[in-house]
């Protein structure tokens, strides 16, 4: 174990000496360890301890193993928590049911000091480390969020766009996984506003040149605030949601498809929502107006296969 990394583990079974060792072998090694001896109880010691690792045994009456590992991956709250099944020498049905179950590990009976330790280390650190990434996710988003805040005439943007922006990612079938990452993009767009000057940014009127170039570093300081995100469909959308189809956007000059398509679909999205809110420069245009906007520039701002679609969705 290298120095330093001491884990909280829960380790649950309805039979105690079962418990004892796998407490013993865990403390051994220096780590922390709560248990509990039913299902139920697994359940509730997770929300209040909040472990780094579960070991459950899958064969517990009332609650077994297998249904607290699929409760714990189904809640959002969880479900990056490792749960290892520990069970007798098991066949390979109850193994793919674990799999199903969204288990991390089979731990079989009767269990070897040295795999135990290794298997729980590796799984907990990842555990830790994703915690890590998720609390930075956290943080870029509350600066997204406070970014909007500073100027009146964006309030509500993002989460519209986000809207805006799943809604034609599930017309075009994406993953569940592809829309959420869509949707964390979407929000996270603007956030190299933070940039941008104020008065640039909230600008009664138009921009002049030198603002217009200056304004347009946002998509790219956005991208590097982003990267420890490691998604590079979030990078996508952030660095490149003002590339225009036919290449005339910024910051890369990308044409047609090599845009990718998160980001298309955001251009979509961003533009509708600018064009139907007010800005310092201009009231919002009506519905109709927008939607003949973005007929006008199908094939030059837009994708030629996404915008009817946009439209018609709209």
């Amino acid at each position: 174990m290298r120095h330093g990394d001491h884990f909280k583990i829960l380790v649950a079974d309805d039979v105690p000496q079962n418990v004892e060792l796998l407490r013993a072998m865990l403390a051994v090694a220096g780590h922390e360890v709560v248990t509990a001896s039913s299902g139920e109880e697994v359940l509730a010691r997770v929300q209040s301890e909040s472990p780094d690792l579960v070991i459950v045994d899958a064969m517990m009456p009332t609650m077994d193993g297998y249904e607290v590992c699929m409760r714990l991956k189904e809640d959002e709250r969880t479900r990056l928590t490792p749960v290892i099944l520990a069970a007798p020498a098991a066949e390979r049905r109850e193994k793919i049911r674990a799999i199903e179950a969204g288990s991390d590990y089979f731990l079989e009976r009767p269990v070897d000091h040295a795999e135990l330790v290794a298997r729980v280390e590796a799984l907990a650190r990842t555990k830790r480390l994703n915690d890590e990434l998720v609390s930075l996710e956290n943080a870029i988003m509350a600066l997204a969020i406070a970014i909007e805040a500073k100027d009146p005439y964006t309030e509500g943007h993002i989460e519209r766009v986000a809207s805006y922006a799943v809604m034609l990612g599930a017309r075009l079938v994406l993953s569940e996984r592809e829309l959420e990452l869509l949707r964390k993009g979407s929000i996270l767009h603007d956030v190299g506003k933070i940039g941008v000057r104020e008065s640039v940014l909230l600008k009664p009127g138009p921009l002049s040149d030198e603002e217009r170039e200056h304004m347009s570093i946002h998509p790219a300081v956005g991208a590097r605030i982003c990267q420890p995100l490691r998604s590079q469909l979030i990078l996508d959308v952030v660095r490149h949601h003002h590339e225009r189809f036919d290449g005339g956007g910024y910051p890369d000059g990308l044409v047609g498809d090599k845009i990718p398509l998160a980001a298309r679909i955001m251009a979509l999205a961003d533009a509708y929502d600018a064009l139907t809110s007010d800005r310092p420069y201009r009231k919002r245009l009506s519905r109709q107006k927008a939607l003949n906007i973005l007929c006008q520039e199908t094939g030059k701002q837009f994708d030629p296969e996404l915008a009817p679609l946009f439209i018609g969705l709209l």
